[in-house]
C-alpha cells in the first residue's frame, strides 16, 4: 500500500487493496457500474440511448457472457448496431439531417461498447470498421464536417506497423493559408478512438480551433511500433510536419491533449516536441508508477470495466502479462527513460486523486523534474477527474492559445 519510490502511503489509501464489485460478472458490471451512466448518456455511453443498451445487457446476463474481450460478447451488440444504421440511412435519404446525425451517433455508441475493451479479434475489428463508417456518415453531415485524412508517416521507420497515419481532421470555416487556424492534436486512449470525440471536437470548433484526432501507439489504426517508446515521437513529427506543409494551421498555436492512456503521450510530447507545441494536457496519465508490477497487480481490480491487463499487454506489445509486468516500467517510464529531465512546453496535468488505474502520484511526480508544470487535481474522483475536469481544461487552453507567439 506504499509508493515504492518514497515509502509513503498511496493517496488512494485503503481503496488500493479493494476489488471493485462490478468485476464479479456482467450482471454486476451493468447494474453496479454501467447502468447509471447509460441512463444519462454519459461516458462511455455518450451519444447513446439507454433503450438501445438495456436489452443487450439483459441478453448478456441471461446467457452468462461475462468476458468483454470475447467474440460472443461483441456479437450480442451487432444486430442493434445494424438496425440503427439502417434507420439513420433512411432518415438521411429523407433529408432529416439532424435526426440522421443523432441516429448514426447512437449506432456508433453501441459499436463502441461492442468493441470494448480492446480490439483483439476479427469480430471486434469489423465492429470498429463499421463504427468508423457510421461515424463518417454522421460527420459528413456536420455543418463543419470531420474528414478522414490519411497522411504519409514520413518520420516512420521499417520497424513501424504502417507507412500511413489515419487522422480525423476538422478545420473551421474560413481557415486558409492567409488566415490559419489554431489547432489541437487530440491523442486518444486505450479504448476511446477517433470516432469517440465529437464533444471535444465541438468544443474546439466553438473556440475557432481545428481538430487533429489520432490513435495512440498500440491501439486501433495507429501505425507506430507499439513496442518502441520512441515510435510515438516519430508519429508526432510526421503529423506536425504534415500540418506545417498544409499551411492552414497556425503552427505557433498548436496544442496537444492526451486522454487516459494518451495522457502518457501528451506528457512525453510536451518534452520531445517542446519547441513545436504551445502547450500540452496530460489527463489521467500514467508516467512511472503506473508501469510497475506492484501498482498494476492491484489496478487490475479497480475501476476499469474488466481487468485491463490483457489490453495493456497487447497495447504495449508484450507477449504475456508477466512480461509486461516485469518490463513495462524500465521500457516506458518517462522517469526511467529520462524524458522528464528535458525542458517542456507549458503542461497541464489533470486527474482525480482516487484514480485507481493511473495513480495521481504519476501526475504529481512530473512536478519534480524539468520545467515547472501546472496542475488541477480533483479530490476523491476517479480516472480522468470526471465529470468536472474538462471545465478546468478548456479555459487553460484558451489562455495558452491567446498568449502563444
Amino acid at each position: 500500500m506504499t509508493d515504492p519510490r518514497t515509502g509513503s502511503r498511496w493517496i488512494l489509501g485503503d481503496k488500493f487493496d479493494e476489488v471493485h464489485p462490478h468485476l464479479e460478472s456482467i450482471d454486476a458490471l451493468w447494474n453496479k457500474k454501467w447502468k447509471f451512466p447509460c441512463e444519462r448518456s454519459l461516458y462511455p455511453f455518450h451519444d447513446g440511448k439507454y433503450e438501445d443498451f438495456a436489452p443487450i445487457f439483459e441478453a448478456l446476463i441471461k446467457k452468462g457472457i461475462h468476458d468483454g474481450y470475447s467474440v460472443e460478447y461483441t456479437k450480442e451488440f451487432l444486430p442493434t448496431c445494424e438496425r440503427l444504421v439502417k434507420n439513420a440511412d433512411k432518415l438521411n435519404e429523407e433529408g432529416k439531417k439532424q435526426e440522421a446525425i443523432d441516429m448514426y451517433l447512437r449506432a456508433c455508441a453501441v459499436y463502441r461498447i461492442a468493441r470494448f475493451p480492446y480490439i483483439n479479434s476479427d469480430v471486434k475489428t469489423a465492429a470498429y470498421e463499421a463504427q468508423k463508417t457510421a461515424y463518417l456518415k454522421a460527420a459528413a453531415l456536420f455543418d463543419v464536417p470531420i474528414k478522414d485524412v490519411v497522411i504519409p508517416h514520413t518520420a516512420g521507420t521499417d520497424k513501424d506497423e504502417g507507412k500511413e497515419v489515419p487522422l480525423y481532421v476538422r478545420i473551421p470555416n474560413g481557415a486558409s493559408r492567409s488566415k490559419p487556424s489554431p489547432a489541437v492534436i487530440l491523442m486518444c486512449g486505450l479504448d476511446g478512438h477517433r470516432p469517440d470525440n465529437t464533444v471535444r471536437s465541438n468544443e474546439f470548433l466553438a473556440r475557432g480551433w481545428a481538430s487533429v484526432i489520432v490513435d495512440i501507439p498500440g491501439t486501433a489504426d495507429c501505425p507506430a511500433d507499439r513496442r518502441d517508446p520512441t515510435s510515438a515521437d516519430r508519429l508526432w513529427t510526421s503529423i506536425l510536419d504534415w500540418m506545417e506543409k498544409e499551411g492552414v494551421f497556425d503552427m505557433k498555436r498548436v496544442m496537444c491533449w492526451g486522454v487516459s492512456a494518451g495522457g502518457h503521450n501528451g506528457i512525453r510530447a510536451a518534452h520531445t516536441h517542446a519547441s513545436r507545441l504551445a502547450g500540452a494536457v496530460g489527463q489521467g496519465a500514467g508516467t512511472h508508477h503506473f508501469f510497475s508490477r506492484p501498482w498494476l497487480e492491484k489496478a487490475k481490480d479497480h475501476e476499469y470495466p474488466w481487468t485491463a491487463l490483457p489490453a495493456l499487454t497487447a497495447k504495449f506489445g508484450y507477449k504475456s502479462e508477466s512480461e509486461f509486468l516485469d518490463n513495462a516500467q524500465k521500457d516506458f517510464s518517462l522517469v526511467e527513460l529520462g524524458i522528464v529531465n528535458q525542458p517542456s512546453c507549458r503542461l497541464l496535468l489533470v486527474n482525480g486523486t482516487h484514480d485507481g488505474l493511473m495513480p495521481i502520484e504519476d501526475s504529481m511526480l512530473m512536478m519534480e523534474y524539468g520545467s515547472p508544470k501546472e496542475a488541477r487535481f480533483f479530490t476523491g474522483l476517479l480516472h480522468m477527474g470526471y465529470p468536472p475536469a474538462n471545465a478546468s481544461i478548456y479555459p487553460w487552453m484558451e489562455q495558452v492559445m491567446a498568449s502563444a507567439t
